[in-house]
């Protein structure tokens, strides 16, 4: 198949308007996105992340990539299948089922979800983890989500999240745990204004000025790059683009826009990438430049160089896997409905997963937190 041909993209698309339809699809799609994200974390969660990690971390991990694999999967669907957005890559074909560190430009608030849709394309959906701002951590059951897939929540100060990330980073540098791990190093998505300022402070303190991205954060990359290195395969560098412009999450939901979705990506083995933080620091500068370049060529083309063809999502797979979800949370309604000790095993989840995420504490340190207890309590009676 001839790439120009199959990666031509279309300039004539605009965002689509709020019909009575639209908003009727749009609510029965967060309904279904929310009843089934809510059975899968009270049922799930409490045996793959609970129970099972209690036995091993690593068997945790696999399990809980595939299970919530299948509703993360659920995303990319929407998007692609019902939404009919078009996403189109750029740069290095990447192999599948790599560790990788994931940098990429944060244009909108959901430049993460689309990342699911290059996950589910390479086998690693279900790994996928982020660094994220803490406050989204108190979304009413996204938090559990968020804390249960393991994300790592941010103060977006250095002096407060230095020790966080390097304990939760730590437990992650088994090589046979599936791992992508995604940093948006610019730390806020990109708006004019923001951009104005970073330019003001780039030219004050002898800094690039970029016209498309903000300056680049750098303690955050450099601690993953100095804790995770020696486990890792690759560094993706992402650049992402979109039309007719950037969304929110509610045009997701409703299917609104955007009508493309345009992700250049470059693969960097981390032998390559400096290890001191001063060279590593002044290499991630040089990527985001490069974005800048990107995204300046995006907007004069319409599209990023170096195309190339992905396989499109099969749309009976995602059919069968949507299938699946519901069927599931059907299941698992009727028994919460019908069966006492339903109610009482989703009132003690809830419990559960409100008090982990609340403490943002995972059960091993709870139970060593216990032990460490016990035994000072015997030695202060001995």
């Amino acid at each position: 198949m001839d790439a120009s041909t199959s990666l031509q993209s279309d300039k004539t698309q605009k965002f689509k308007s709020l019909s009575p339809f639209r908003l009727m699809r749009g609510v029965v799609c967060l309904a279904v996105f929310l009843s089934t994200a809510f059975m899968f974390l009270v049922y799930f969660a409490p045996i793959v992340t609970l129970s099972l990690r209690l036995i091993s971390l690593h068997y945790c991990r696999k399990a809980t990539s595939i299970v919530f694999g299948f509703w993360l999967a659920l995303w990319p669907f929407l998007f692609e299948v019902i939404n009919g957005t078009k996403v189109f890559f750029y740069g290095d074909d990447v192999p599948a089922n790599e560790r990788v560190l994931l940098i990429a430009n944060h244009r909108t608030e959901v430049d993460w979800m689309y990342l699911w849709d290059f996950a589910l394309r390479k086998g690693s959906l279900g790994c996928i983890k982020y660094i994220l701002k803490s406050s989204l951590m108190k979304l009413p059951l996204f938090g559990w989500g968020f804390h249960s897939l393991e994300f790592i929540p941010v103060e977006r100060k250095w002096e407060v999240d230095e020790p966080v990330i390097y304990r939760r980073l730590s437990t992650f540098k088994n090589p046979r745990d599936p791992l992508w791990l995604a940093v948006f190093p610019e730390g806020t998505d990109f708006t004019e204004a923001k951009c104005k300022n970073s330019q003001a402070y780039a030219a004050e303190v002898g800094l690039p000025v970029l016209k498309n991205v903000l300056l680049p954060k750098a303690r955050g990359f450099c601690a993953c790059l100095r804790t995770l290195g020696g486990s890792l395969d690759a560094v993706y560098d992402v650049t992402i683009a979109y039309k007719p412009q950037c969304p929110t999450f509610t045009d997701n939901v409703f299917g609104l826009g955007p009508s493309e979705v345009h992700i250049h990506v470059q693969r960097i083995p981390v032998g390559e990438i400096p290890a001191s933080d001063e060279g590593a620091s002044a290499w991630l500068m040089d990527k985001f430049k490069l974005k800048d370049h990107l995204l300046s060529y995006f907007t004069a083309n319409g599209c990023f160089p170096e195309p190339r063809i992905e396989e499109k999502l099969s749309a009976f797979k995602c059919s069968m896997n949507f299938i699946l979800v519901v069927s599931l949370t059907a299941i698992f309604s009727y028994l919460t409905f019908y069966s006492f000790w339903s109610k009482v095993y989703v009132a003690l989840s809830c419990i559960y997963l409100a008090s982990v995420t609340y403490l943002r504490v995972q059960p091993e340190q709870g139970l060593s937190f216990l032990v460490s207890m016990l035994i000072s309590k015997k030695q202060s009676t001995e």
